[in-house]
């Protein structure tokens, strides 16, 4: 995230993450018990954080998509597991061992996905600083645009609620989306669920929490609709509502 768009990093530490996962199991097991403990693990899980954790450790609800076994060799399991955000994956390695009864650890992890960002699309430092280099000597956009992406792809996976033109400017001063200011809306959006603001244009404007349902959104005469928590766009991208001298609420 660069410049005004690190303010989009909690909708990613949110969002959905997939690892691949080498697993040392401290005992041999057969390939069925090792099986019904992938699945047994598979779906909405508790997990205490370990203790090296920058959170508080109490049992708290996660969910894993996946876990596909990629080799075994030995009592070493690499596997790909798709996971909520959140998820401890050296700790589900840990629960993995006890639910066995042979123990076992995490020895190594690479993350493949985050939100809508896969390793197949990642760059390295070197290409990055390389592609800057070429652009300051010759001007040229084209090879920094394929690699600093629109913020608006972080948000991708988000379910979005889309303002009139006329409500965009009071949103980027701080004030909360009414109801009166939607355009349109996504469907399925439940309440105190994250979402993202977003213009007729396509352009990010905030993140926040819906304060109604979707459906709830679509009938509301008056009320806030998104308790808006972190603006992106900057003020007076697209003109403000005066009346008096004084910003007035969206009609």
């Amino acid at each position: 995230m660069l410049g005004e768009a690190t303010k989009v990093s909690p909708a990613l530490m949110q969002s959905g993450k997939e690892y691949v996962c080498l697993m040392e199991l401290h005992a041999d097991v057969s390939q069925s018990e090792l099986t019904d403990a992938l699945n047994y693990f598979t779906g909405d899980i508790y997990q205490v954080p370990p203790v090296r954790a920058a959170v508080a450790r109490r049992p708290r609800v996660r969910t894993v998509y996946y876990i596909d076994v990629l080799e075994v060799e030995g009592r070493y399991v690499l596997f790909r597991v798709g996971c909520s955000g959140g998820t401890y994956v050296r700790k589900l390695c840990h629960d993995i061992g006890e639910y066995l009864g042979v123990g076992a650890h995490m020895e190594e992890l690479r993350r493949t996905r985050a939100g809508p960002f896969t390793e197949e699309s990642s760059v390295s430092l070197l290409e990055l600083y390389e592609t800057w280099l070429n652009y300051q000597e010759t001007g040229e956009e084209s090879r920094l645009r394929k690699i600093v992406r629109p913020v608006e792809e972080a948000v991708s996976l988000l379910p979005k609620v889309y303002l009139l033109d006329t409500a965009v400017d009071a949103v980027c001063h701080g004030a909360d989306l009414m109801a009166t200011g939607i355009s349109m809306l996504e469907s399925g959006i439940s309440k105190d669920e994250m979402v993202a603001l977003m213009t007729l244009k396509g352009e990010l404007v905030a993140l926040g929490n819906a304060a109604m349902t979707s459906d709830e959104m679509l009938s509301a005469q008056e009320g806030v609709a998104v308790d808006v928590k972190r603006v992106i766009m900057k003020r007076h991208t697209y003109p403000p509502v005066w009346r008096g001298g004084l910003r007035h609420k969206i009609e």
